[in-house]
């Protein structure tokens, strides 16, 4: 008679039976044939004449400085001419702010010389210097012969594809006969291409601004004030530890019988801390605000 089998034995999973062969051989249904003369490919494993492709290849971006983060800029070494040096947009992401503030520090390349006549024989035309003190954005360069826009170098982002777009940062600007045009003056589209107030131009002199005031931000006034509040704190309390030290270490009382401001003493702790004091004008300072 068959022995009777609990109900929990239902419900409880089932042994496999796993069997290991060293000489078991794959079964025909994991071999691909490939041909004659050719290693069979086993499907679970590796093929050891198969190439292995690196998981994770670094993507280098086309057009964008990959040189090494952590290398010493020599900002001496920058170009300043506008229609020679690098743009902005092929630095490294993490250099470009530094390049940025090297090139504020330097200003825009305005050189003072006699520039070369252009354009028609009949009617040849120059840069003009008073250019510069009517648009201080304004640069030039001579070996381009052409103008250029330095809030625009610094900020601007890649051309849009329209034509012109890159005239005052990449091309170089040499009309001279669309200067000198009142409202239609080329420099001032410039300007006011687009949206006005909104433009690609005002959108770049913004950025300048804020990167050239940086250390005038809320932000950083508010860092600032913080690590020299911490500071102040720091250095009361390490005196207010030495002198409790101190007095530890002599057995002495702390508290007086009057330790109010007006009394002539108030206890060995508090004129312990008068004479610390004493000699350092930033304690000074912290204790006067427990009058």
């Amino acid at each position: 008679m068959s022995k009777r089998k609990e109900i929990t034995s239902y419900f409880q999973p089932k042994k496999k039976q796993t069997t290991t062969c060293e000489d078991e051989e794959p079964s025909a249904a994991s071999i691909e044939i490939t041909g004659d003369g050719v290693e069979p490919l086993i499907f679970g494993g590796i093929n050891n004449n198969s190439e292995q492709h690196p998981q994770n290849p670094e993507i280098v971006n086309e057009g964008i400085d990959s040189e090494n983060t952590d290398e010493i800029i020599d900002f001496n070494s920058l170009i300043r001419d506008p229609g020679l040096r690098k743009q902005i947009e092929t630095y490294h992401p993490n250099k470009k702010d530094l390049i940025r503030r090297a090139y504020i520090d330097l200003g825009p390349y305005q050189p003072v010389q006699v520039y070369p006549f252009s354009g028609p024989e009949h009617h040849p035309r120059r840069f003009q210097k008073s250019w510069f003190d009517k648009f201080p954005w304004l640069e030039y360069s001579p070996e381009k012969d052409a103008a250029y826009c330095f809030y625009c170098f610094l900020f601007a982002k890649n051309p849009l594809g329209r034509c012109g777009s890159n005239t005052f940062t990449v091309k170089g600007f040499k009309s001279w006969r669309k200067v000198n045009k009142g409202k239609d003056c080329a420099f001032r589209c410039h300007v006011e291409k687009g949206d006005g107030s909104n433009s690609a131009h005002n959108f770049a002199t913004k950025c300048y601004y804020n990167l050239k005031n940086q250390p005038c931000h809320l932000e950083k006034i508010v860092e600032k004030q913080s690590a020299e509040e911490i500071k102040r704190n720091r250095m009361r309390l390490k005196t207010s530890i030495d002198a409790i030290k101190w007095l530890t270490f002599q057995a002495c009382a702390f508290r007086g019988h009057d330790e109010s401001y007006n009394s002539k003493n108030q206890g060995n702790f508090l004129d312990m801390l008068k004479l610390l004091a004493s000699y350092n004008p930033q304690v000074e300072e912290r204790r006067a605000h427990l009058k």
